[in-house]
């Protein structure tokens, strides 16, 4: 240890060192030189070449766990700030419907920021597909450095069409074979095409009404964005992307933010060593999948079935082994494989699941893999919750989800069922696409009430700021209030929801997807059900329609779309 006042110019300290002053303490590590030059500065320079400086250890270290948990998020978070950064459309500039993460070299999710809940744990599927289907040279060629992949099969480890995905493969060094790891960043288009501006159809029957399928395609070919291939394929189909100009905007900007991770990840490997990123990769996991099994062992069984609008059940039974600290978690009993637009890809289920799991553990970790190790999942092949392909699935990801979520926590006994939607609102023309889903209550749970005016579980993307809105869309937002006294009464009352009014200034076609419409949020423990939520349409010379759950207006200058979403369910008696 030094003291900065007594270093005369020239002075040489080989690390390990620490030099302290009355501003600062400088840390010399193991491998680097400081050196006082003429004018008193403290210059820092590395001693031993990288190559040959000392590896840090595998070994599992309790405070090095918990900086690199931190770090491994901070990437995804530096991830997300680059895409929101680079991005123009108003779904991923400004509602923020993206999420970006980590992953290790089989595909497993290590870290990510905290974005959208039903896109993270899904994305490991994608990128599982990807090394499926690109591993191995079957052509001659493989993964290369500089190449990245998009798909968004939702049969394919996608969600929904509208949400594409961006994989780039991470070599730890230009001269390997293989992949090291993986990264990625999945948002929400606009439009993809299908039969409704939006992508969004409320009356989709199959998926390829629901816009450009897109499974496993290479974006980036060494280097070199692929944008004259990927315009023809945003224009194959019957119905076409409305606006590909801002679909490869948007991609850009995803590449950006895969490039971002990649070399964070490459910095650290360099610096630290790749076997102390994989060993660490290990500990983070096995670390969430230890905190996962102390909350099993406090659960006990359960079951909870919920309806839906359309008539569709979810039913979930979980069953608890406290020896083993594991549990199943079976969807037996939910409804068969839907002829509209509900039916959620396994890897809805399997995100679901992930996140409810996740929020129930106290513990500062990271969501990753490690959570679903002591859990089986059972979903029978041929239901809405792992549907057949060509089944429609728009819905799925954006409102089955939330049911889904709504009937684990219940099982659970640890929150009532919120809002259980999303309230997909779309609209647009040839010349404008716009999405959003709107917030409203959360339920109550044991010792506290829900929250109101806030989006609820799988969503976590923001409303676009009303002066944004209005300048980029020839709309007004008339009003926007919380929708007072729609929560469920009891001891602890439920939040409640919003009401939302957007007048339209030019024609459009109008898209509302919503559930939670004809069967209201329920109570838990004896709470009190929320309000239901409304769809209408009030034409310029003051006419009502009202609509269903899922329903498609054409709109005229001056007519109003109001939307009030439902409040979330009340717990206990009051």
């Amino acid at each position: 240890m030094f003291d900065r006042g007594c270093l005369s110019p020239g002075t040489q300290i080989p690390g390990p060192a620490i030099i302290v002053d009355e501003a600062a303490t400088t840390v010399i590590e193991p491998g680097w030189r400081a050196e006082v030059d003429r004018l008193g500065n403290l210059i820092l320079t590395r001693a031993v070449p990288r190559e040959t400086a000392p590896a840090m250890g595998t070994q599992v270290d309790p405070v090095t766990l918990e900086v690199m948990g931190n770090l491994f998020m901070a990437i995804a978070e530096e991830m997300g700030v680059a895409l929101q950064s680079t991005a123009s459309s108003v779904n991923i500039k400004e509602r923020l419907d993206f999420s970006c993460a980590i992953f290790d070299r089989g595909g497993a999710l290590i870290a990510n920021a905290p974005h959208i809940p039903v896109h993270l744990g899904s994305m490991g599927d994608s990128i599982r597909i990807i090394i499926e289907a690109r591993g191995e040279a079957r052509d001659g060629r493989g993964m290369k450095p500089g190449d990245v992949y998009v798909l968004n099969a939702p049969y394919r480890g996608g969600t929904h069409l509208p949400d594409i995905t961006v994989i780039m493969p991470v070599f730890a060094d230009e001269a390997d074979a293989e992949p090291a790891w993986f990264v990625a960043a999945r948002g929400h288009h606009s439009d993809i095409g299908g039969i409704k501006p939006g992508s969004m159809p409320p009356d989709s029957r199959n998926v390829h009404e629901e816009g450009v399928l897109i499974d496993n395609e290479l974006l980036v070919d060494r280097g070199r964005f692929l944008e004259a291939e990927m315009r023809a394929l945003l224009a194959t189909g019957r119905w076409p992307a409305r606006n590909p100009d801002r679909n490869i905007a948007d991609l850009k900007a995803q590449v950006a933010a895969c490039a971002r991770g990649a070399g964070e990840l490459q910095r650290i490997a360099a610096d630290r060593g790749r076997d102390f990123v994989d060993a660490y990769m290990r500990h983070v996991m096995a670390n969430a999948e230890e905190a996962v099994r102390r909350l099993i062992g406090s659960l006990q069984d359960g079951a909870f079935a919920y309806e839906m609008d359309n008539g569709a059940t979810v039913s979930v039974a979980i069953k608890v082994d406290r020896e083993a600290r594991s549990a199943i978690v079976d969807f037996t009993g939910t409804s068969a494989q839907l002829g509209d637009n509900f039916n959620a890809p396994y890897s809805i289920c399997r995100a679901a699941t992930l996140y409810v799991f996740r929020t129930l553990v106290d513990d500062a970790i990271p969501m990753n893999d490690g959570c679903m190790r002591p859990i089986e999942l059972r979903v029978p092949e041929g239901s809405m919750l792992n549907p057949n392909y060509p089944a429609a699935v728009v819905a799925g990801n954006v409102e089955t989800s939330q049911v889904i979520t709504d009937c684990l926590f219940a099982a659970c006994r640890a929150l009532a069922p919120s809002q259980g939607t999303m309230n997909n609102f779309t609209f647009g023309n040839d010349r404008h696409q716009y999405y959003e889903t709107i917030a409203g209550g959360s339920g109550a749970g044991p010792g506290f009430d829900g929250a109101s005016a806030v989006q609820t579980h799988m969503t976590n993307s923001r409303l676009t700021d009303p002066e944004i809105l209005e300048t980029r869309l020839p709309v007004l937002l008339e009003r926007f209030a919380v929708r007072r006294g729609s929560g469920g009464e009891g001891a602890n009352r439920g939040g409640d929801g919003v009401e939302r009014v957007v007048r339209f200034l030019e024609p459009m076609t109008a898209n509302i997807l919503s559930n939670r419409r004809r069967v209201a949020p329920k109570g838990l423990a004896g709470g009190g059900d929320a309000a239901a939520g409304i769809n209408k349409v009030v034409r310029a010379d003051g006419r009502e329609e009202i609509l269903t759950a899922t329903a498609s207006s054409e709109m005229a200058a001056g007519d109003r779309f109001v939307i009030l979403t439902p409040g979330g369910g009340g717990y206990a008696r009051g």
